[in-house]
């Protein structure tokens, strides 16, 4: 059992990396196009290297995860989210399309590293209390977007270039992640019957992790699909104005921060199982909608249930990849978090490619197809959850 007054400060001490994480990377969005404009590329050449971006991200992933387990996410931590700060003002320095490219993949890099470790600990600490956690600190991570947005915006009114704005964001990121560092949790002791690796070579990822992280990539292909297309769906289908078919992105967003902020507690009276079940279940029905809906209403209110509907499933299916073996917790939310990492940029490019086919609104019937497969395989969920109380009372 942990002091309670520690648990706290470890609890707070991971909402302080979420949120940071989701600050440097919405700092770099806020950022682009005068980046975009310093490095003299284009619309298509920049989504070129946001694929550079991304596999930056799903190394640091890959790297990170293992490390986590053999150091302690105590040391990954930290390191990694300074890390993140220090290449978030590469892009800002970039001043040609080739030192671009290499300052997004080391930027994607860093952040994948602390995204692997933070939810690695972030498990750490659902453990130790007890009770689901984990989709509060999701939740965090948006907020960082609203800081990076108010941020972004106080800079520009101040005439900040984005190597000034970034390095001093980069900067600020740095002294907090280090002075949060000490709250957290130290590596728990490896298990006297874990199994133990042959050769120092890594032990073999379970079949059912492979199936966590399957599941990961189709829920963060549907996110995916509405981050990018949602305002489109609205403006081009159904023939909003600009300022309404904002609201489509602004409901699905909105419905999915409320929703995992509730995801907790509803995890931890109804469990795991329930929330994947029934929260992709929910999403099914409102991508139906907003794929057949003629009323600009009815699909908002679709966007809406969808954005709930999924709110919940991506954390519970990282705790279960992390509770699933403690001793490679982090190795197993590497795989899960990749993948899903890879679905959110799939996402996008997926129904776009669809729209060569057929009409935008019914591409979306693929991703409420694929909220109906993780509806039905809910139940791999089943076995790994959270039941024994760490400390005295709720916090």
């Amino acid at each position: 059992m942990r002091p309670e007054r520690s648990l706290r400060a470890a609890r707070a001490a991971t909402f302080t990396y979420f949120v940071l994480n989701g600050t440097l990377l919405g700092m770099w969005v806020v950022q682009i196009p005068p980046i975009e404009e310093r490095a003299g590329i284009g619309h298509a050449v920049l989504g070129g290297f946001l694929v550079l971006l991304g596999l930056g991200a799903f190394a640091g992933m890959q790297v990170a995860g293992p490390l986590a387990d053999r150091l302690g996410t105590r040391r990954v931590v930290p390191v990694s989210a300074v890390l993140c700060a220090a290449t978030l003002v590469l892009p800002g320095l970039a001043a040609d399309p080739w030192a671009l490219a290499v300052a997004l993949f080391a930027f994607g890099f860093g952040n994948g590293c602390l995204d692997v470790s933070m939810n690695a600990h972030a498990v750490q600490v659902e453990k130790a209390y007890g009770r689901p956690v984990m989709s509060a600190f999701h939740a965090t991570f948006s907020v960082g977007g609203v800081l990076a947005a108010l941020a972004g915006a106080a800079t520009a009114g101040l005439g900040w270039g984005p190597a000034a704005t970034l390095g001093t964001a980069g900067a600020l990121a740095v002294l907090i992640a280090l002075g949060v560092a000490p709250s957290l949790l130290p590596a728990e002791d490896r298990p006297a019957d874990a199994p133990q690796q042959a050769s120092g070579r890594p032990a073999r990822t379970p079949a059912r992790i492979w199936i966590l992280a399957v599941l990961a990539l189709l829920v963060t292909l549907c996110e995916g699909a509405a981050n990018d297309w949602s305002v489109l769906h609205l403006k081009t289908v159904l023939g909003a104005s600009d300022s309404v078919s904002a609201f489509a992105y602004g409901t699905f967003a909105a419905a999915m921060t409320v929703g995992r902020l509730l995801a907790d507690r509803i995890a931890a009276r109804f469990g795991p199982v329930a929330i994947l079940r029934h929260g992709s279940a929910t999403a099914a029905v409102g991508m139906t909608a907003v794929a057949l809906s003629p009323w600009i209403w009815l699909a908002l209110v679709g966007w809406a249930l969808f954005g709930a509907g999924l709110a919940g499933c991506v954390p519970q299916l990282f705790s279960a990849a992390g509770h699933a073996d403690p001793a490679a917790a982090g190795a197993n939310v590497s795989r899960v978090a990749g993948l899903g990492y890879l679905g959110m940029l799939a996402g996008p490019a997926l129904i776009g490619w669809l729209t060569h086919l057929v009409p935008l609104n019914l591409t979306f019937l693929l991703p409420a197809a694929f909220c109906v497969v993780a509806a039905a395989m809910a139940g791999v969920l089943r076995g790994h959850t959270v039941t024994e109380p760490k400390v005295a009372q709720p916090l």
